[in-house]
């Protein structure tokens, strides 16, 4: 590709050229995956700053340095495109590069705290079920059709992700679902592509690390909406108090979803259980695999865009009666004593309200709860306590330990999450830090009828501790203690 047409798309501020005519075979923004021949876009990050390494792209054979301040040495073979602000044109650049590929499907973008995963997941699965070669990308895992992609991001870097649109276009993808995080957004990734739709799910305390303030958390979700074209849908939760605030300035076309008032897609449930529901949506009665009040709102969200990119009701809901739960995302197990254990992502307060509300309102105090449950390290302190709050409201024992401690100290982590409870709830908590002990006396505790809920990690089959990913997965140990 030319300079001229990867660059086509954005405002430059300054252009000096070599005297060849520049060719473009590759597009990052890491230094150490730059080839000859490649563009380079020095991003400015939250820890590093691309500009350091603008010599060693130039070393690998970089033949465009894209960048907000020049070199002090210009490299005569070498083109150099001054950009005001590297990560709002990095989405464009990429897309640009890779043939604009949401041009050839139709994208729905998922945002919002909880429920990303779960509503991408199955609306990939659903319409993999109906016939239609799709692409996810997600936190669990990305695919290409049924190609399976590791995941490291809920949302990659712009390049890999128009990388990963690029191949699915390529492979005939008529779809493609994707989550939408905060940071995302933020940082201009997904800036540059076409959505057909997007999903608001709720918003609730997480990110405060990264963003500062809930203002400010609300305005990147808000602004994924703003971006939305004329041509797409924007589907919203009613029973979320920020949910017609994210589309206060779409100019999508603007539908509802509500287990509570009257709209586009509502929703109850006739009966709950811990391994599945009797629903009824849109005067239609089903039943599923998954079981709570959130997932009511992410069977909507899911059938609301299912029904929206032109599937007939009923058609939907006869598959998503057959459609297993997210990996980590409340999997049931049961021992041959019958004790239930729940695995589950959750990891903000209000998700841990949501999961361990429904366990209780399915045992109907005929069972004790008991939750296992940490926090992650060199994330948002302040969501500590009012974590372990939620889970001593919700449970009649709590053990808190590990989860990611990165690199903090385990006990600090738990010190913290200590700190928010009183010294009469502190009665019913224990502190263990090595999570394997801490599921295995969880286990240990519980009795027929009872119910072990293991938060935080959900499909993570590691623990992040000093910069190494240590194998460790929460269902692993859960199985070999029931000897499953």
């Amino acid at each position: 590709m030319k300079l001229n047409v990867l660059i086509k798309e954005i405002q430059y501020t300054q252009m000096v050229l070599p005297k060849e005519e520049v060719e473009i075979s590759g597009i990052d923004i890491d230094s150490r995956k730059i080839k000859e021949g490649y563009a380079f876009v020095a991003m400015r990050g939250t820890q590093v700053d691309g500009h350091e390494y603008i010599a060693a792209a130039e070393e690998n054979g970089a033949s465009v340095i894209i960048c907000e301040d020049m070199p002090q040495k210009l490299n005569p073979s070498v083109a150099y495109v001054k950009v005001a602000d590297a990560s709002a044109i990095v989405g464009k650049v990429a897309t640009t590069f890779y043939g604009n590929p949401t041009d050839k499907m139709k994208l729905v973008g998922v945002t919002g705290t909880n429920g990303k995963t779960t509503i991408a997941t199955l609306l990939y699965r659903l319409m993999r079920s109906m016939g239609h070669r799709c692409g996810l990308i997600s936190t669990v895992c990305n695919y290409i059709d049924g190609k399976e992609y590791p995941s490291t991001h809920t949302t990659p870097d712009a390049i890999t992700l128009n990388r990963l649109l690029g191949e699915m276009a390529e492979q005939g993808c008529e779809y493609a679902f994707m989550e939408v995080s905060s940071h995302a957004l933020a940082q201009g990734r997904v800036g540059g592509l076409k959505f057909a739709g997007g999903i608001f799910t709720n918003l609730t305390r997480d990110h405060i690390d990264f963003h500062e303030t809930m203002d400010n958390y609300l305005k990147a979700k808000k602004s994924f909406f703003d971006m939305l074209p004329r041509d797409a849908f924007a589907i919203t939760n009613l029973d979320d108090k920020n949910g017609m605030v994210m589309l206060q300035n779409t100019r999508a076309d603007i539908k509802r979803y509500s287990t509570r008032t009257i709209c586009d897609y509502k929703g109850r449930i006739i009966e709950t259980h811990l391994d599945g529901m009797l629903l009824e949506f849109n005067n239609i009665e089903f039943s599923t695999l998954l079981t709570g009040r959130f997932n009511v709102s992410n069977l909507l969200a899911i059938f609301g865009t299912a029904v929206e990119l032109g599937k007939k009701p009923e058609d939907v809901l006869q598959v998503l009666s057959a459609m297993q739960p997210v990996s980590g995302r409340f999997e049931t197990m049961r021992s041959k004593d019958g004790v239930f254990a729940i695995v589950d992502y959750a990891h903000t307060p209000d998700a841990i309200k949501n999961v361990l509300g429904t366990v209780n309102e399915v045992l109907h105090g005929k069972g004790n709860v008991i939750t296992v449950i940490g926090a992650g390290g060199n994330r948002d302190k302040g969501k500590r306590p009012l974590m372990a709050q939620e889970a001593v409201k919700a449970s009649n024992r709590v053990i808190i330990t590990s989860d990611n401690p990165r690199f903090e100290e385990p006990q600090d982590i738990i010190n913290d999450m200590l700190a928010g409870l009183t010294d009469e709830q502190k009665k019913k908590v224990i502190a263990i830090s090595d999570r394997k002990e801490a599921i295995k006396t969880a286990c240990a505790l519980a009795s027929k009828g009872d119910v072990v809920v293991v938060a935080g990690k959900g499909h993570e089959n590691y623990q992040d501790i000093k910069g190494v990913k240590h194998h460790f997965d929460d269902k692993e140990v859960i199985n070999e203690i029931f000897n499953l």
